[in-house]
């Protein structure tokens, strides 16, 4: 085996995602690597496999594949950002029928959400693979004696749904990094702007065109401004043609963090109008971080993240008129924007720091540490 990685006990993170990537277990594994934990390694492992597991403080494992890995040489946690674990498509949403799923891991009932609900890609190969690529980890999972965090309470009855005990599986809610300028209060010369922003993957349950519906029933001063690219901009494109949108809509493809800064700082509100039931959405958190509302749709793990009334509005989704509504409001509402913008930074500095989230995690890890030596010193003993 391996014994190249450190010469000292250190925690390490462990996912075999491109770090350089936008991805959301991307975004947090960075903000973790560089909090500069005590202990913690800003090393992120990708393989495992080959190394001596003894020579760890602590492993925590980003990647459902990796568990297949552990040897509970040493006091492991795995995190579940996403669906994948107990959900073959990862989405928990039936794309054909608009709806999420409320189905268990089965295989004819994952089968069946594959090739008529269209939850998935309906090539046989792909079906097999992704069944394979849930069923595997979980199973392992449920071999393991290690912790499991989920990144909301919604995450958490998902994994329980499917057979994980409930005491071995802690909600942790995510944090992010606070913006690296200076950020204050929604300015009125920024309000009067008149401009909105979507921040994410142009793919259909990502709720685009729904947003691009909503945003036709809205005044005409309105401009969107949408951050992010994907598969379904072509389509977004005509819809947005076909509305009469187009002069409407700012496209600017994938974002480097300045560009993406520069759209939070002239927005009037982020609008994270999701149809899959979101695990969290560190979007909500960046925009409070920035002084800014949210108008989110009620799925998922979003609202745990979003006071209604409060640190932005929750919405029905796909609710056209609704979402509509919901944006003509905070935009001719300076105050109320203003306001809304104000309290969700105060409960990102109460709740969502990274520095919070950190100290939080630190926590689980040292009790996750104290606990593996002392189930192995009563198994020596006996």
């Amino acid at each position: 085996m391996s014994k190249i990685v450190t010469n000292t006990k250190m925690i390490y993170h462990c996912t075999n995602t491109n770090m350089k990537g936008g991805g959301g277990i991307e975004t947090y594994v960075a903000s973790l690597a560089l909090s500069k934990i005590s202990g913690v390694s800003d090393r992120v492992l990708k393989e495992i496999k080959t190394e001596d597991q003894t020579q760890f403080e602590l492993l925590h494992i980003h990647d459902p594949e990796l568990l297949a890995d552990i040897r509970e040489e040493c006091p492991t946690i795995f995190t579940l950002h996403n669906h994948c674990t107990y959900c073959p498509s990862g989405t928990k949403y039936l794309a054909d029928r608009g709806k999420i799923c409320d189905r268990s891991l089965d295989p004819l009932g994952c089968l069946w959400g594959h090739v008529v609900d269209g939850c998935g890609s309906r090539r046989p190969h792909k079906i097999i693979g992704d069944w394979w690529n849930a069923y595997n980890p979980l199973t392992i999972l449920k071999t393991l004696k290690i912790p499991v965090i989920a990144n909301s309470e919604y995450v958490r009855q998902q994994i329980i749904r499917v057979g994980i005990a409930p005491e071995r599986i802690i909600t942790l809610h995510c944090g992010v990094r606070s913006p690296n300028l200076p950020t204050e209060p929604l300015k009125r010369t920024i309000h009067q702007n008149q401009r909105i922003l979507f921040v994410g993957r142009i793919v259909p349950d990502k709720g685009l065109d729904w947003l691009l519906k909503a945003l036709s029933k809205t005044e005409r001063h309105i401009h969107l401004d949408i951050a992010g690219d994907g598969w379904s901009k072509p389509r977004m494109e005509q819809l947005a043609q076909d509305l009469g949108l187009s002069d409407r809509i700012t496209w600017h493809g994938w974002c480097n963090p300045e560009q993406l800064e520069t759209l939070y700082q002239q927005c009037l509100a982020v609008i994270f109008p999701s149809l899959w039931p979101e695990p969290a959405g560190l979007v909500t958190l960046e925009a409070y971080a920035r002084y800014r509302p949210v108008i989110a749709s009620a799925v998922g793990g979003i609202p745990e993240y979003v006071q209604d009334g409060k640190t932005g509005i929750l919405i029905s989704p796909n609710d056209i008129s609704q979402l509509a509504a919901a944006i003509n409001e905070l935009a001719n509402n300076y105050r109320k924007a203003r306001l809304i913008g104000e309290q969700g930074q105060a409960w990102y500095q109460e709740e969502y720091t990274i520095d919070i989230h950190v100290q939080r995690l630190a926590a689980i890890y040292t009790k996750t540490i104290t606990e593996f030596h002392a189930r192995n010193n009563q198994r020596n003993l006996c």
